[in-house]
């Protein structure tokens, strides 16, 4: 099968990129570069250097004839999506619009996208939530990337599009960017194998679901050859707060960090955990990496770079 993965330079999706290639399918990565790096590049994949919104996307698609597109590339900052809901709109939306479009015209056979099982659910009312949970996005960013889930729906209903979208809870590993809001594990390894102390926001005990990416590229695998039509959360199920992260960490990089917390951010979500039964039961899919173990790998690849 040949799959185009948009954002495929980036943190997730070089790894879901390295899943499908060692399936045997003909993958080409498309990126702008924003966020992605040329290390993430798997060699066997061909590289297109363009952004989702770009006009030239017709001439890639009737090119490439691809079979499926694996839909990661975003504006992923929500706190950045706050400042510039416009910004956020444009890529997350006007993107997967021209993505979709492109879809319809040149015979993709499926989509898989990326969305979040974070923010399109806002402030939970059931932990663990599973994917009847009511979705009340309180940030831009939840907003475009529910957004973009509808209209998904829409070109399935309208244009037969098959598609699997995937809510992805709090991902880490090896790969992930220690810059920006993001990725609090990856922060947290660069800056205590680096000798500084990273700061905690508010009291710690905020809470998030965290998956391993090596997880994630199974799913995305049981997804794409899964012949229905549906939403999965990909999670662990499981509520660990930011303070245990710090320790965890620490331990893990034999560091000697002291906890320092810093004023809480404005706006950001107290817990977020999400079931995954749905895909257990269809996709015979459930996260294989205990937490302890992705950290470690975690640490490991920051101590190498």
């Amino acid at each position: 099968m040949k799959i185009l993965v948009t954002g495929g330079a980036g943190f997730i999706a070089s790894h879901v990129t390295d899943g499908f290639i060692d399936k045997g399918h003909d993958v080409v990565v498309l990126d702008n570069m924003s966020m992605g790096h040329l290390k993430n590049l798997n060699p066997k994949a061909k590289f297109v250097l363009m952004d989702i919104r770009a006009l030239e996307l017709s001439k890639l698609f009737e090119m490439e004839a691809f079979d499926a597109v694996c839909h990661h590339a975003a504006q992923m900052d929500v706190r950045l999506s706050v400042q510039d809901p416009l910004y956020d709109a444009d890529v997350n939306v006007k993107g997967t619009l021209n993505l979709l479009q492109n879809c319809v015209k040149h015979g993709v056979k499926k989509v898989l996208f990326a969305s979040t099982g974070g923010a399109v659910y806002g402030e939970q009312n059931a932990f663990p939530c599973d994917e009847t949970h009511p979705t009340q996005p309180i940030s831009p960013y939840g907003i475009t990337k529910l957004s973009a889930e509808k209209y998904i729906f829409f070109y399935s209903v309208e244009y037969g599009l098959k598609y699997g979208i995937l809510r992805y809870a709090n991902v880490y590993g090896p790969r992930q960017s220690p810059h920006g809001e993001a990725g609090v594990v990856a922060i947290f390894c660069k800056k205590i194998l680096a000798g500084d102390n990273p700061i905690i926001n508010g009291d710690g005990k905020q809470t998030r679901d965290y998956v391993y990416v090596g997880d994630v590229v199974q799913v995305n695998l049981k997804v794409l050859a899964y012949e229905q039509n549906d939403i999965f959360n990909v999670g662990t199920g499981i509520e660990t707060d930011v303070n245990a992260i710090f320790r965890m960490v620490n331990a893990s990089a034999a560091g000697k960090a002291k906890e320092v917390h810093g004023p809480p951010k404005a706006g950001e979500q107290r817990r977020s955990v999400i079931s995954s039964a749905k895909a257990k039961a269809l996709l015979n899919w459930e996260p294989k990496t205990v937490f302890e173990d992705g950290i470690q790998k975690t640490v490991d690849y920051f101590k190498g770079l």
